[in-house]
């Protein structure tokens, strides 16, 4: 669970808000909170149930604020008609740690249109042989697209998985490089 103090106003109110938008690969669950991003959810599941784990997550509900999300909206907008190839959005990390931010973190030098494997992924995140925990924190991140999991893949070239949709995956790396898998 995030540590909801951190970001708790003088008042002691957190300013937890949350937006919803379209993309090519459906609907985006985009949360903020004062320190950045804390999330973004490409509709694996429906909002509504997004927002309850999301909600459980960061320990309290967001509060709806389309306005609040602009920005993103705009950069997924960008990416999506081929203009943006990496994200200009602070995150906040707080429903990260330990290795599995490490993982994500390195995974953000993936270039736009390459990929790496999860082994690769490992060793640039100083754990050879923690191929297995950077599939876990891919599939775990809370920020998918803009930390791009979605270029990570196994040893072999396949693309495995993007949560439970691969087919979005495989959407992504080649709406990054119409060409083919690369490497």
């Amino acid at each position: 669970m995030i540590d909801v103090a951190r970001h708790r106003d003088d008042r002691g109110v957190t300013n937890f808000r949350y937006a919803v938008t379209e993309t090519p690969v459906g609907q985006a669950l985009i949360a903020l909170s004062d320190a950045g991003m804390v999330a973004l959810r490409l509709g694996e599941r429906d909002v509504e149930t997004e927002l309850a784990v999301l909600s459980h997550e960061l320990g309290e509900v967001p509060a709806l604020d389309q306005d609040a999300a602009a920005c993103v909206v705009a950069q997924l907008d960008e990416y999506f008609d081929g203009e943006r190839r990496a994200f200009d959005i602070p995150l906040d990390w707080s429903l990260t740690r330990g290795f599995h931010r490490e993982a994500l973190q390195a995974i953000c030098d993936i270039p736009y249109g390459e990929t790496a494997s999860y082994g690769e992924v490992a060793i640039t995140a100083g754990r050879p042989g923690a191929a297995r925990a950077v599939g876990t924190a891919c599939r775990l991140t809370p920020f998918s697209l803009v930390v791009p999991v979605h270029r990570v893949v196994r040893s072999d070239g396949t693309i495995g998985q993007y949560g439970s949709r691969p087919e979005v995956k495989r959407f992504l790396i080649e709406h990054e490089n119409p060409e083919g898998l690369p490497r």
